[in-house]
């Protein structure tokens, strides 16, 4: 068995098309969906996270505002700067690229965000509301990561899901996603004995550690879709994920490459969340 690539490129440019035609109808109605993106220093590989999204922005009808500073700026005037855009009616989703410098609490920054402008879905707020089953906007990279499972066409309802990695950011919202699309899910992490034992019963494998090759063709349920969430660097410098790519897709039924796979869907679920943002403000 060769399993099926996730094409997270094609997905992206299916669901960015749609993202431009409710962005027109927004803009017939006066409002043009606005994202406003802080970078404080000079981070590379932040620099180009931040660049990415910014002209994926411009090139699907929203208006982008890049704000850089740097490293050196006050927590206090990041504070002063969110609350402005809070209070700004054409901004409708603000994101602070992380991390940010040491001196300024990540925590503070997170919460000093508009709830409804909150489309990175980090805050506590936000959080609270994927546990309880409310809507609101969910964090950009576990929801690519279900558009990504969606499109195999496979029901959710039964299959057993192993999440690797307990982050705030992916793992546990990406649980909760799973959860909610009655899958039955397993959280493993680095606590966690024998990891093949839990993901040679998953139908589903999430890898979300930036650990590579910490899933391997053994590792792996004959079948099973494997979404790979991980950004690192091989021997030879290329990019690679969580997940030892070319051993596991003999083996797996659905796989998503690295990259190609979720990166590319991070960033058009966060335009899906301005959009939302925007259309809700009305």
């Amino acid at each position: 068995m060769t399993a099926q690539i996730i094409d997270g490129v094609a997905l992206s440019k299916h669901i960015r098309a749609e993202v431009g035609r409710r962005a027109a109808a927004l803009a017939a109605r006066g409002t043009t969906p606005g994202l406003a993106v802080i970078l404080v220093g000079d981070d590379p590989a932040s620099a180009v996270y931040v660049r990415n999204k910014v002209k994926a922005c411009q090139e699907h009808g929203l208006h982008s505002v890049l704000e850089k500073y740097d490293a050196t700026l006050p927590e206090a005037d990041l504070l002063a700067r969110i609350a402005a855009l809070n209070a700004d009616p054409a901004i409708h989703g603000i994101l602070v690229q992380m991390p940010v410098p040491r001196h300024v609490d990540p925590h503070k920054v997170i919460a000093a965000i508009a709830t409804s402008k909150d489309v990175d879905g980090f805050s506590v707020h936000s959080a609270g509301a994927l546990m309880t089953g409310l809507s609101g906007l969910r964090p950009a990279t576990p929801y690519g990561c279900m558009k990504m499972i969606e499109s195999t066409g496979i029901d959710l309802k039964g299959k057993h899901a192993v999440v690797i990695g307990r982050s705030n950011t992916v793992g546990k919202p990406m649980a909760l996603l799973l959860l909610q699309a009655n899958a039955t899910v397993t959280v493993c992490h680095s606590g966690t004995p024998d990891l093949g034992q839990f993901t040679r019963q998953a139908d589903v494998v999430v890898a979300a550690v930036g650990r590579r090759n910490t899933v391997t063709a053994g590792m792996v349920k004959p079948g099973a879709i494997v979404i790979d969430v991980g950004m690192n660097r091989n021997d030879e410098g290329k990019l690679c994920g969580d997940v030892d790519f070319a051993g596991v897709r003999e083996v797996a039924g659905w796989i998503t490459p690295v990259p190609g796979g979720v990166g590319p869907m991070t960033i058009t679920m966060l335009l899906v969340n301005t959009l939302q943002a925007a259309e809700a403000a009305l």
